[in-house]
């Protein structure tokens, strides 16, 4: 009986915290304007909570001390890889739910978000135990020192038992921005992030029954928030709540639609990877002229990663919004959407790039406490790298375009002309140059803002990307 009212409250708990279905606004008609804004200020919103999750962790591991900080920063570049390698299948998913959905057709809106959900288990289970297994190895290749080891060893596996949740739960925001659901996403992340901000000092410092953690305290804080996030996220899918209304009764492997969704996504994912390690190795060419250059580079590089989430939002909702138009055969209604994503993401990045070159010294030393001079050049990296925030998102806005169009393979030759032939040997070559310095670092990046968003812009212009056609 106890299990019983434990579980239909479970179920009522999740019924209070999720809207009803109800009626959206169309996305093929209308108000494009609208529809664009509509989707992209709750995707900025989950992308900024989600963002909470870094800084929570690092406000309450932050007080265990330096080795503390250490030991749970090391795992997160590999597990950004990890999460890179499978999240062309959500991706993917994206690309297809939206056309089909534009197209009306529900039954193979249904049929692509099971076979992604199964084929990223199965995925994500191999993934999982195959990091947790060569964790030490990992370790030893990052040359982690043994005063830290044995605590990065147990966080960093049960980070890696996360992983069956962290990708479903991708996945799970990927289908539902196909249909252009992104308020449950939203909520979700919310209740997840309050929730970690309450778990993480109970298992870090203990109380009561509860015993100190310490260090691996953050990790089960984070896999019981990521588990629920996870679960509530399959229940949605399963339940009917939203457009979709999935069932694994019968279910059988449609191998033509994985090879067409592998062909979709893993451009995509080779496009974060090849993104993130550009970046790693940019901070090796800034570790080269001393801390107090990493330093500042390391806070630059941060406050860049936080202003580029708006673009990010705008390029998620232009991609859905292309997608359902283009599965709707509205080419030209697609073609507008994109102009207005655009444009309005040269125009408010632009404005946040006048912000920050404004206000570039206030916002360096709330960041960065350090002496005048490491402040001083944390101040020069974003007065010479605000002013082309405009062209970095508009840049992404089109990759937008590319991706909701299907044209993936295009916008990952985009990212890698733009960080592996633009920005990494620019900088190399710049910051081997006396009258630079380190400097030359700063200059790549306005220049691999503006050179790559002037190549894709004369290539939208072009109109190739209309003739790409994914489903029938």
């Amino acid at each position: 009986m106890n299990r019983i009212f434990r579980l239909s409250f479970l179920r009522y708990l999740l019924l209070s915290l999720l809207p009803m279905k109800q009626e959206k606004i169309s996305f093929t008609e209308g108000n494009i304007l609208k529809a664009l804004i509509a989707l992209a200020i709750p995707i900025i919103g989950a992308n900024l909570l989600q963002t909470g999750y870094q800084l929570v962790d690092a406000y309450w591991v932050g007080r265990l001390g330096a080795n503390a900080v250490a030991a749970v920063s090391v795992s997160y570049p590999v597990n950004f890889l990890l999460i890179s390698l499978t999240s062309g299948f959500a991706f993917a998913g994206t690309i297809l739910v939206a056309q089909y959905y534009g197209a009306k057709d529900l039954k193979m809106v249904n049929h692509v978000a099971t076979q992604s959900l199964v084929m990223v288990f199965l995925m994500s289970l191999v993934l999982s135990a195959v990091a947790y297994t060569l964790s030490p190895q990992i370790l030893q290749w990052l040359g982690v020192e043994q005063e830290i080891f044995a605590e990065a060893d147990l966080f960093q596996r049960t980070i890696f038992i996360g992983l069956v949740f962290n990708f479903g739960f991708i996945l799970f925001q990927s289908l539902l921005r196909g249909v252009g659901e992104v308020k449950i996403p939203l909520y979700i992340n919310a209740l997840s992030l309050g929730l970690n901000f309450l778990l993480d000092p109970l298992f870090i410092y203990g109380w009561g029954p509860i015993p100190a953690y310490g260090v691996a305290g953050a990790a089960y804080s984070t896999l019981a928030t990521l588990g629920l996030s996870a679960a509530i996220g399959y229940y949605v899918l399963f339940s009917g709540k939203t457009d979709f209304k999935l069932t694994l009764t019968s279910f059988s492997f449609d191998f033509p639609l994985l090879k067409k969704a592998f062909r979709l996504g893993m451009p995509s994912s080779l496009e974060i990877s090849a993104r993130a390690f550009g970046l790693t190795i940019l901070t090796g060419v800034a570790a080269k002229f001393g801390t107090e250059v990493l330093a500042a580079y390391g806070i630059g590089a941060r406050l860049i990663s936080f202003v580029v989430i708006v673009a990010l939002g705008l390029m998620k909702a232009n991609a859905t919004l292309v997608g359902q138009n283009i599965g709707a055969q509205k080419i030209d209604r697609a073609e507008t959407t994109s102009n207005y994503a655009a444009g309005i993401a040269f125009l408010s990045m632009s404005a946040l790039g006048v912000l920050f070159y404004v206000f570039a010294e206030p916002i360096v030393r709330t960041f960065l406490d350090a002496n005048d001079d490491v402040v001083n050049m944390g101040v020069s990296f974003v007065k010479i790298t605000a002013p082309s925030f405009g062209f970095m998102g508009m840049q992404l806005a089109l990759v937008g375009t590319l991706r909701g169009s299907g044209n993936t393979v295009e916008s990952m030759i985009f990212t890698i002309i733009g960080i592996w032939v633009i920005q990494f040997p620019f900088a190399i070559i710049a910051s081997n140059m006396e009258s630079m310095g380190y400097l030359g670092i700063w200059w790549s990046f306005p220049v691999s803002y503006v050179l790559p968003a002037i190549i894709t812009f004369i290539w939208y212009k072009t109109g190739i990307w209309k003739r790409k056609q994914i489903i029938q």
